[in-house]
């Protein structure tokens, strides 16, 4: 299994989830654990999913990720779960 970590932050708004959700989907990567939270005005989500049927490079699904979320006003991050890892080591 190919996971990746996907983080999704920026001002709370109708459908963000439904439109990364709807992306996931399309991309038929499947959200294997979810978090998502609302801090005052604020939306912070992040998922855990399975990479391994996506047909595209990582990098063009990372910047297509990037794009919409740009196109709905939050930041959104794909990375390989083995790089988050070593990057949020303690």
């Amino acid at each position: 299994m190919n996971k990746a970590v996907i983080t999704v932050v920026g001002k709370d708004q109708v459908g963000i989830i439904a439109k990364v959700c709807t992306f996931l989907a399309k991309h038929e990567m499947n959200i294997l654990d979810i978090s998502q939270t609302i801090v005052q005005d604020y939306f912070n989500m992040m998922m855990i999913v399975d990479a391994s049927k996506v047909e595209e490079t990582f990098g063009n699904v990372a910047d297509e990720l990037d794009a919409l979320g740009k196109e709905i006003g939050v930041n959104i991050k794909l990375q390989h779960e083995n790089i988050f890892n070593k990057m949020h080591r303690i």
